[in-house]
């Protein structure tokens, strides 16, 4: 997969792909990242890419011009890729629209920085808004890394194990179930016993309910978009006798 990310600040982004799952799948060819800086696309002396705002008020504003002409060649250079601006005023990403974006051939990530861009440029070149959360940001390149890290680690390929990225968290509308590994026991606090069985019907079953009553404790927004089987329902029921 493709990603185009027009920022000021390459440096910052092109580390996604400096380590750990990111690293392997850039390493593989299972994704390419290119960085683009739209002062490059400056047409002055000063590689101007901000000015003040039409009406006054704090801060600058990224230039229509400037940007533009930089999205437009990035559509050129992949033109069946989405441009993306990372923007607090966007959608808020969840795990459903990453699953989705991992089907695209390519996304252009528009990272804004100062009070924000133009708005011609949303009206004239954006396909979509994403946000990463209902907080402010000094530019959208974290959550442009955030959106291709995320991405990555659904791509086939990606992960060490085939069905990782199936068992993680919100992949099924659930939180995932907590997970052990050695030692057995630490400061007498065992691992549930229903683990070492060695009963892989058993195990599956404890991980479901773990991952319900998990949900119910935590996220309970999440399970009340669910529409929970008589199954669930039952081993919902059976993790808060345990409570």
């Amino acid at each position: 997969m493709r990603f185009d990310v027009i920022t000021l600040f390459p440096e910052m982004v092109q580390a996604v792909t400096q380590s750990g799952v990111t690293s392997r799948a850039a390493e593989q060819g299972l994704i390419t990242l290119n960085c683009i800086n739209p002062r490059d696309y400056a047409t002055d002396k000063h590689r101007t890419v901000d000015d003040r705002p039409y009406g006054g008020g704090p801060g600058m504003v990224m230039k229509a011009d400037v940007v533009l002409s930089t999205i437009r060649d990035a559509k050129q250079q992949s033109p069946a890729s989405k441009v993306v601006y990372l923007s607090p005023q966007g959608k808020t990403v969840n795990q459903a629209m990453m699953s989705s974006a991992a089907k695209e051939e390519g996304l252009i990530l528009l990272c804004g920085r100062y009070e924000g861009i133009d708005e011609r440029i949303i009206e004239l070149a954006v396909d979509e808004e994403w946000s990463i959360g209902d907080y402010v940001l000094s530019g959208g390149e974290l959550g442009a890394m955030v959106v291709i890290d995320s991405i990555t680690r659904l791509l086939p390929g990606a992960l060490g194990h085939e069905q990782s990225a199936e068992q993680d968290s919100f992949s099924d509308g659930l939180l995932d179930c907590p997970h052990y590994t050695r030692p057995e026991e630490i400061e007498e606090k065992p691992i549930p016993a229903v683990l070492k069985s060695g009963n892989h019907a058993e195990i599956a079953k404890w991980r479901r309910m773990e991952a319900l009553g998990r949900t119910y404790q935590k996220r309970p927004d999440l399970l009340e978009k669910l529409d929970l089987n008589e199954q669930d329902k039952k081993l919902l029921e059976v993790f808060l006798r345990q409570q």
